[in-house]
């Protein structure tokens, strides 16, 4: 039991999304330490398959198990739609998604709620089927945004073509009056300078990376397994090109990480593939 204290936290996405759930952890839960994990080589996630979806999060889940975490967030909405409900019970850790907690915190802010999404989470319903559950006289609007994470991985996010796109993304929600607007895609959040542009003031903005950090810190109380020694250095490893991606997330980071290249099965038959194509 002591050892799997200080064991870390696995925290994955298919890119820089998921540094927002990694960034309420380092505020939330301070003492844990973090294995990070982006599946860069296969981004993004929003245009896969379920079947795809479910592949590549088994392949991350087993690495995970590999490398001792103690828990692990999916912080991508994409995978939490359509693979954790397949793949939880195949490991000995407690694996937690974003949906349940941003849906929870929808309903407690409006009634009229908007959500943005990949193309694949809004195909699930799986935010309007969690927020009607809760709350079943909500009425929930949802928007596939395929051009935001390709948008946000180019770090284009003040260029006016991206305003234009988030405006055209939104105009449908604003027509329904929403009240509120979750963020279904953890990307999402460093759009917010541009959402604020263009959404009311009275529109609730909701991050369901905040509220994953609450529900798994209780977890861990629940479990007994919240660290309360030292903290270890965070952990960053990809699929894809390790310095691509140490580029990209220290703006939002506030600091350089030391990002390693990780094999994952598939994607290295992918690659060997390819080449014999070439």
């Amino acid at each position: 039991m002591r050892e799997s204290q200080h064991s870390r936290i696995g925290v994955f996405d298919s890119g820089v999304g998921g540094l927002t759930v990694l960034r309420e952890l380092y505020r939330q839960l301070p003492k844990e330490s973090i294995l990070y994990f982006g599946d860069t080589a296969r981004l993004p996630y929003g245009d896969r398959s379920p079947s795809e979806i479910i592949q590549f999060v088994r392949e991350i889940l087993t690495w995970m198990a590999q490398e001792n975490v103690k828990m692990v967030i999916m912080a991508c909405n994409t995978s939490s739609a359509l693979a954790l409900e397949a793949i939880r019970d195949e490991f000995n850790f407690p694996v937690l998604g974003v949906i349940l907690p941003g849906a929870r915190a929808a309903v407690r802010h409006g009634k009229r709620i908007g959500v943005i999404s990949t193309p694949a989470t809004a195909a699930s319903n799986a935010y309007r089927n969690a927020i009607q559950e809760i709350s079943p006289n909500a009425e929930v609007w949802q928007v596939g945004c395929p051009k935001f994470v390709p948008l946000i991985e180019q770090n284009r996010i003040y260029d006016p073509h991206t305003k234009e796109v988030a405006r055209q993304y939104l105009n449908p929600l604003l027509e329904k009056n929403i009240d509120t607007l979750v963020y279904g895609c953890t990307h999402y959040r460093h759009l917010k300078p541009v959402f604020q542009e263009i959404l009311p003031a009275t529109v609730q903005l909701i991050d369901p990376a905040s509220y994953v950090v609450k529900a798994a810190q209780k977890e861990l109380e629940i479990l007994g397994l919240t660290n309360s020694t030292l903290t270890l250095p965070t952990r960053f490893g990809v699929s894809g090109c390790p310095e691509i991606f140490t580029q990209l997330s220290q703006q939002w980071l506030g600091f350089l990480p030391n990002v390693e290249k990780i094999y994952l099965p598939s994607v290295v038959s992918s690659s060997f593939s390819m080449e014999i194509l070439d």
